[in-house]
C-alpha cells in the first residue's frame, strides 16, 4: 500500500521576498491523490504567487516542497511538466497563427516518416476537446477564436499533458453553464483517476460545486483552511478580504421613460446575429445572456461600432448614427470590452498615458497635448474611482480589478450617455467586483443608459433591471420582475 505522503504534494513554510515587498510568508499547503484544492484570496493575496512556484515560474525565498514522496524544485516550467505538473494561466498563452490542433499538442506534434501527421494530430486534439464541448475545427486558427474557445484550447492543452496535479487558474472566466458544466464533469473524472488539482477562483459558486477542501489567503499569509468545499459564501468573502461584504449587488434605482439607446434589426455582417431590437432607457442597467456562442458579444461590438453591421440602425437620443467606432464614440456610446488586456488598455504604457488616449481631443490645446493636463486628468480617475496605482504606473503592474477601473476611467471623462460592460469582472476578485459593481449602479443612478454582457448568471441577475437572452444571434426574448430567475434565463438561453 502506497503511503499517503508518496502521493501527496506538499509545500512548507513557502515564503516570496520581493524588494521592498513580501508575497507570501510561510505559507503551507498540501494536495492529496485524487483531491481538489481552492485557492481562495483577492487579487494580491498571493495566490498567483503560490500558484507560479509550484509551476515553476519563480522560485521560492524559503521554504521546501515535495511531491509523491520525492524533494521537487523545478528551476523552470519544463521541469514542473516534466515532473507532471501543469498550470492552466488565467491569462491565455497560446499561439495565434497556429491551429487549434497544433496548440494543444505543442511540442508533442506527431510525426510520420519525418513530417507532421496533421491527421493524427487532429484525431488527438479533438479527443481532448471534446470532453470540454468545444464546438470548433481543428484545423482552425486558435486567433479567430472567441475568448470562451481559446480558453477551451488551454485547458485542452494541459490535459493532453497527462499531468498528475494540474493547477486551474481562474479556467472558467471566459466559460459560459455549458462549458463550466463540461470542465467539471472532467475534472470529477480526473479527479476519479487520482490527478489532484488546485483550483484557483474568485467565483464562489464554483468551489461548493468542485473543492474538496478551501485554503484561503489574505496579505501573501495563510488565514484559514477548511476541510469541506461547503463553506457559506459570506465566511470566505470575509476570510478573504479581512471585514463583512454585507450586499455584493447594489440597489438599484429605477430607470426613467426615457429611451437613450434604441437598436432595430441589427444584423451581423458575418451571421454572428440577426434582426436584434432593443431599447435602454437612461437610468437602466439592461443584461444580455446567452451560452457561449449566442452572439453576446457580437451584438455589443456592433452597437458601439466595433464591428461592422450588415442591416439595422443605432439611435442615440432620437439620432441615428452612422456606422463606425467613432460616430459612435462621438454619439456617447464607449465599450469596456472582454478582453480587456488585447482590447481595453496599453498594458506596458502608464495609467495616465491610457487616459489620455482615449480623451485627446479634449486635452490638447492648439495642436499639443499638454503633460499637466494629462496627469491632472489621470489623477481625478484615479481618485474617484480608488484606483490603486500611481497615475505614471504601468498598467500591467496594476490588479486585474484595477485594470478594469483604468478602462472605466479612460471612458467615464467623456460623460457617455450608453456605457457598454461586456464581462465586466472576468478574473476579478470579490472585493473589486463590488466596487465595480458600484459604479455601474452610479452610473444609473447618474442616468446613464448601461448594458452589461456576463457568462456569471448571478451577476446579470443581481445587476439588471431587465435581461435579454439571446440563443444561436436570435434574442428569445426579455424578462424583468419576477421572470427574472436564473431558471428563465436558461430556459430561452437553451431554445
Amino acid at each position: 500500500m502506497v503511503a499517503q505522503d508518496e502521493s501527496a504534494f506538499i509545500a512548507k513554510g513557502i515564503t516570496k521576498r520581493y524588494p521592498g515587498t513580501v508575497a507570501l510568508e510561510d505559507v503551507d499547503l498540501r494536495v492529496d491523490a485524487g483531491e481538489v484544492v481552492a485557492l481562495l484570496g483577492e487579487n494580491g493575496a498571493g495566490k498567483s504567487t503560490l500558484a507560479g512556484i509550484i509551476a515553476g515560474l519563480t522560485e521560492p525565498t524559503e521554504g521546501q516542497m515535495t511531491w509523491c514522496g520525492q524533494r521537487y524544485a523545478p528551476a523552470n516550467p519544463g521541469e514542473a511538466i516534466a515532473a507532471g505538473i501543469g498550470m492552466i494561466h488565467q491569462e491565455l498563452r497560446l499561439l495565434p497563427e497556429l491551429t487549434v490542433a497544433e496548440n494543444v499538442m505543442v511540442g508533442r506534434w506527431p510525426t510520420r516518416r519525418g513530417m507532421v501527421s496533421q491527421a493524427a494530430m487532429a484525431r488527438e486534439a479533438k479527443t481532448h476537446l471534446d470532453r470540454l464541448g468545444f464546438r470548433g475545427r481543428m484545423d482552425q486558427l486558435v486567433g479567430e477564436l472567441s475568448v470562451a474557445g481559446q480558453q477551451q484550447v488551454e485547458i485542452a492543452k494541459a490535459l493532453a499533458l497527462q499531468a498528475r496535479l494540474l493547477i486551474l487558474d481562474e479556467p472558467t472566466a471566459a466559460l459560459g453553464t455549458d462549458e463550466t458544466d463540461a470542465l467539471f464533469e472532467t475534472v470529477r473524472g480526473l479527479r476519479a483517476d487520482g490527478v489532484s488539482f488546485i483550483y484557483v477562483s474568485h467565483r464562489l459558486a464554483e468551489i461548493a460545486q468542485i473543492a474538496d477542501r478551501i485554503v484561503v489567503l489574505r496579505d501573501g499569509h495563510k488565514i484559514s483552511e477548511h476541510a469541506s468545499g461547503q463553506v457559506p459564501a459570506a465566511q470566505l468573502v470575509k476570510e478573504m478580504v479581512g471585514r463583512s461584504v454585507d450586499r455584493l449587488f447594489p440597489e438599484m434605482a429605477p430607470p426613467t421613460d426615457k429611451v437613450v439607446l434604441s437598436v432595430r434589426g441589427l444584423t451581423s455582417s458575418t451571421g454572428a446575429f440577426a434582426d436584434i431590437d432593443l431599447d435602454v432607457h437612461a437610468g437602466e442597467v439592461v443584461g444580455i445572456a446567452g451560452i457561449v456562442g449566442a452572439g453576446r458579444t457580437e451584438v455589443v461590438r456592433a452597437i458601439a461600432g466595433a464591428d461592422p453591421r450588415a442591416a439595422g440602425t443605432v439611435t442615440v437620443d432620437g439620432k441615428e448614427l452612422k456606422p463606425g467606432l467613432r460616430h459612435a464614440i462621438n454619439a456617447g456610446i464607449v465599450l469596456v470590452p472582454e478582453d480587456r488586456k488585447q482590447q481595453g488598455v496599453i498594458v506596458t504604457e502608464t495609467i495616465e498615458d491610457n487616459i489620455a488616449l482615449a480623451n485627446l481631443d479634449t486635452l490638447q490645446q492648439r495642436g499639443w497635448v499638454v503633460p499637466r493636463g494629462v496627469r491632472a486628468l489621470a489623477s481625478d480617475v484615479v481618485t474617484r474611482l480608488g484606483v490603486k496605482g500611481r497615475p505614471d504606473a504601468p498598467v500591467q503592474s496594476l490588479s486585474g480589478g484595477n485594470q478594469q477601473k483604468v478602462v472605466l476611467g479612460k471612458w467615464l471623462q467623456r460623460n457617455p450617455k450608453v456605457v457598454i460592460l461586456d464581462e465586466p469582472t472576468r478574473g476579478i476578485d470579490v472585493g473589486a467586483r463590488s466596487a465595480i459593481y458600484e459604479l455601474i449602479a452610479d452610473l444609473a443612478k447618474a442616468g446613464t443608459a448601461v448594458v452589461v454582457v456576463s457568462s456569471d448568471l448571478d451577476e446579470i441577475l443581481g445587476l439588471s433591471h431587465r435581461v435579454v437572452v439571446l440563443a444561436r444571434g436570435r434574442a428569445q426574448g426579455q424578462l424583468a420582475g419576477a421572470e427574472l430567475t436564473a431558471h428563465d434565463v436558461m430556459e430561452l438561453a437553451t431554445q
